[in-house]
This record gives C-alpha cells, structure tokens and sequence, in this order.
C-alpha cells in the first residue's frame, strides 16, 4: 500500500530547489495547477496539488517558522496527501515520524463533545437540562449577584459566560482565583478546579454572548456524573475505542515520545521550558509540557489529550460520514451547524458562527479564507489544527510542535490556499 502520496518526492531534486529558492509562502500557493475536486477516480495520484503543500511544509521548516509538523489530506474517504517534515526534537535532530503523537490542546474538545452527545442520543444527558442536574454545587454568578441557568447547550457552544484565564488580563479573576485553563501543572483536581471556576463572576447573562472558555472542562465533569467513569474511561468507551483511535488519550505512557513543544520567538522557536509562558495578547498562556506524562492531573476535556495525525483523521472522517456508529446523522449535523445565530465568534473572527462543539465557516468571504460555508474545524495552542469541507468531501489534519505559529499566520493560511489552489469546489473557484 502507498503511504506517501507527496508529488515533490519524485520531481528532480534541483528544480524542487529552485521552486522553493525562488518563491515565499504567499507565493507558493499560485505556482502550479491542480485539477477540480474529484477529477478522476483515482484521487491519490491525480490530486497534484501535494506538490504544493510540500513545498509549504518545506519553506516552513527551512525558515526555522516551523520545528516540525505532519499533515494528512483525505479526499472522499482516500488518504491524498500524508508528508510529515522538520524535526519532532530540534536540538536532538529527531525528525518527524510518521506516527508522530503531539499534544493535541483544544483539539480535545470536539472529541469531548462528540462524546456528549453520544450521551444525549442515549437519553442520559439533556442539551437544554441544567448543569445542575449532574453538578448541584456548580452555580457561578452574574455582577448581580443572581446565579442563572446555565445548560449543556450553554457549556457545548460556548454561550455559559465562562472564561479562560489566558483570555484575561492577568489581574482578571481567573488569575486571582488561580483557575487552570487545562495545560499547566496546577496540582488541583477537576472538582477543586471546578469550584474556583463556579467562584469567579459570570461574563454574561447564558446564551446572550458568546466568549471561548473552560466550558468544555465543566462538560468533562458532567460526563463523569452522568457516566460514572473517569472522563478518560468515557471517552475511550464511547469514542477512541470504536474508532480504533490507539494513540489517542489524556495521559501519555511514561516511555512515550512525543514531539517536544516550541514556542514562538523573535528569531526562531524555543524550545519549551517547564513551567513556559507564552505572551498572548493582553496576557500569556500557561504550559506544562510535562503535565500530559503526569497520571495525577486532572483530565482536562478542553485542552488535555495527544493523539497522531492518523488517530485524529480517523475521528474528524467518521463525523464527516455521517457519525459511524458514535452519533446519528441527525445529531451530526446539529453539532457541526451554526447554532449561535447572530453572535460574534470572537476566537474565530467574521464569518464563523459556532456548533455544539466547532468552529462553522457561515461567511467565507467576511472569514477571508478559501473553505466553503458549512466547513468546520478547531485548533489547538500547542500548533495543531484541522477542517473538515463537508461539500467537498475533504478532510485536512496539520499537526505541529510550534505554538502558535502552527495555528495562527503564515503557515495555516498557506495550507488553506495550497490545498484549495484552482480547485473549484462546491460554493465557487479559489485560487
């Protein structure tokens, strides 16, 4: 079986040189023609334009923007695509393989959602029943002082009024009352986490505003009572498990490699520290790389599994094809629908609305991005993304060991017009 579908591995190496010497990461994306969508029936040797993400990947990685990634395109159900390149450990010149496991951050929290629902479907969790009902004591309050209602549908689509410390100015109450965000090394369990989260002031009155938030580790919780399992147990049951996801889990083997973490840097990526801080905005994010190997910490359904490319197209295909035994088709669809209407998506920008647990493309002009409407995707701030083009039957994972840069800028914008480079999809020509 052919594992490497990459069209620059079989072009004469000097004039790969010369592409790559002679072209940006902007202009890469208008240097060669690719066929439409579904342009023939044997996808993986007619979809050329792999020669196109390569040469992304490799200006990357030579640029010292990227330590090192794996990314894997899957068209109609066929792996298309699959390069990994750069280094899993720089200063150790350990390169990328092919089963690489990386921390996969908030690409967690469509697997925890998925899970649910699954529970939903099941009868056992309610999308508009109160938190309470699993969490009696997980009341936060409004300025006012009023403790309103907050519901799953709340916690899925981000509309609870939590929030992230690293979101906050660092004198905001979630550094006050010093509430893990999922990636640091608190020392704290998920119910002493969660009281500290119940004790710091809503944002907003549920379901008027939308802000990216801890929510997911509340649902975490809630599964717990509502399974009677550890969040680790339910989601292996109800999701890796039947997906045959084998490298996918919270807590890695104390032998286990995973890619080491960088973070950006004026000249190139660090090499992450323990404890390391990560300017964001008006504040930092907190990591731990340490705390994934540590079997103590508590399972964070926003932030806290790893996993591989291959485990996590697996997951991100059988959502696409209509839930595969983990959910109906039904319910497929509600989850990776808009159900936020008219809110701002702030982590996302215009042109995304919000599912029970995705990131939706509704504008694809206002969001200035190649994917049509009805995509959906999420990142993670260790540098690993994905999306998923319903209409074209396309599922894309790109996995790095850079934050942010794996995540924000130059590199997933270039991804996004490499792939979708004279390709005439369902909703229109980009190029």
């Amino acid at each position: 079986m052919r594992k490497h579908f990459s069209v620059a591995a079989r072009l004469p190496q000097p004039n790969r040189r010369r592409l790559l010497a002679a072209t940006s990461l902007a202009g890469l994306v208008t240097a060669l023609p690719a066929p439409a969508f579904g342009a023939g029936s044997d996808d993986a040797a007619r979809w050329t334009n792999g020669l196109m993400l390569d040469a992304v990947m490799d200006e990357s990685v030579a640029s010292g923007h990227i330590v090192g990634a794996s990314v894997i395109v899957a068209h109609r159900g066929r792996t298309v695509y699959r390069r990994t390149a750069g280094w899993s450990d720089r200063e150790a010149q350990r390169p990328v393989a092919e089963n690489e496991l990386f921390r996969l951050a908030s690409m967690t929290k469509p697997i925890v959602c998925v899970a649910a629902l699954a529970l939903v479907e099941q009868g056992r969790l309610h999308l508009d029943a109160a938190v309470t009902n699993w969490l009696p004591a997980f009341q936060p309050r409004l300025a006012d002082g009023r403790a309103p209602v907050i519901t799953l549908r709340h916690l899925l689509t981000h509309t609870a009024g939590l929030g992230y410390g690293f979101l906050e100015a660092p004198d905001g109450p979630y550094h006050r009352l010093q509430i893990s965000d999922g990636l640091d090394m608190s020392g704290l369990t998920l119910e002493q986490n969660l009281q500290r989260i119940a004790a710091a002031p809503l944002l907003f009155e549920p379901g008027t505003n939308w802000h990216y938030s801890v929510a997911i580790d509340v649902l975490g919780a809630v599964i717990e009572r509502a399974t009677g399992q550890s969040l680790p147990a339910a989601i292996r049951r109800l999701v890796t498990t039947p997906l045959a996801m084998t490298h996918t889990d919270f807590t890695a083997p104390a032998d286990a490699i995973l890619a080491t973490p960088y973070g950006d840097a004026a000249a190139v990526p660090v090499r992450m520290t323990d404890p390391f801080f990560l300017n964001f905005g008006s504040s930092a994010i907190a990591y731990s790389p340490a705390r994934i190997f540590d079997p103590c910490a508590f399972p964070s359904g926003g932030t806290g599994m790893f996993g591989s490319a291959d485990d996590y197209l697996k997951f991100i295909e059988a959502i696409r094809t209509g839930g595969q035994g983990l959910l109906r088709p039904e319910t497929v669809q509600l989850m990776t629908s808009d159900a936020i209407s008219t809110l701002a998506v702030n982590a996302a920008g215009a042109g995304y609305g919000w599912g029970l647990g995705v990131a939706v493309v509704t504008d694809p002009k206002a969001a200035k991005i190649p994917l049509p409407a009805g995509s959906w995707n999420w990142s993670g701030v260790y540098g690993t993304g994905f999306w998923v083009d319903p209409a074209n039957q396309l599922s894309v994972v790109a996995l790095t060991n850079t934050a942010v840069a794996g995540i924000v800028g130059n590199f997933p914008l270039a991804l996004r017009k490499a792939v979708y480079h004279n390709q005439t999809t369902r909703s229109g020509e980009y190029s």
